[in-house]
């Protein structure tokens, strides 16, 4: 067989699959591939909804638990981040944690912090829908503490918790090896055998041309 007939033969085999072909398998499979990343994402969605409700509720294990679970299954899915995502109710009961804990460290004779919260701030945040630690509330009790001298505030100081141990953000990889991963691979695979497919179609025309004008 001459180097042009094994050509010919090369040329005809690449030309029985044809490219709408392949790109039509293409979209189906980055129909497929889609659709798994979704239920990923679904499936973190559900898992980080039970974070909140568990929070809501305020069940320190069953927060845990359910924390443990959307950060494994964050870090085995891809598509699956979570975000940025704040546990507001357990801050909220650490910081009622610390204000009660304060109130109890001074005496009722000097306790100016329950006082300002009865007489001004307490009304004043019902009146507008606040409640402690809101930042609103927080500044009204910084406004009138001003007003006493350092030595009648006692040593009842709130000193609320940090907000960032109740932040929590949970990275899901580029790549991970379940239905979407492997879908994605297949998605690549067929985008670069309809590549290499048309890069090799027409090099054998142009030696094909090169050989014919060349005979």
């Amino acid at each position: 067989m001459t180097k042009r007939q094994q050509r010919e033969r090369g040329l005809k085999r690449l030309q029985q699959v044809k490219t709408w072909q392949l790109v039509l398998i293409l979209v189906l499979a980055l129909f497929v591939t889609a659709t798994f990343l979704r239920l990923n994402n679904i499936g973190m969605i559900q898992r980080r909804d039970a974070v909140l409700s568990a929070d809501k509720q305020g069940d320190e294990d069953v927060l845990r638990n359910r924390l443990y679970d959307l950060q494994r299954y964050a870090a085995a899915h891809m598509n699956a981040d979570t975000g940025p995502m704040y546990l507001q109710e357990s801050y909220n009961r650490a910081a009622e944690a610390a204000k009660q804990a304060a109130e109890a460290q001074v005496g009722s004779g000097e306790n100016i912090y329950k006082k300002i919260e009865d007489e001004v701030c307490g009304p004043l945040a019902r009146a507008n829908g606040w409640r402690w630690p809101d930042a609103r509330y927080i500044a009204c009790q910084q406004t009138e503490l001003a007003k006493y001298p350092a030595a009648e505030q006692g040593s009842g100081e709130v000193t609320l918790p940090n907000k960032e141990l109740f932040r929590h953000h949970f990275v899901s990889p580029k790549w991970s090896p379940d239905f979407a991963g492997f879908s994605v691979i297949i998605c690549l695979a067929i985008l670069l055998l309809i590549i290499l497919r048309l890069i090799g179609v027409a090099i054998l025309r142009l030696l094909l041309r090169k050989h014919y004008k060349s005979a």
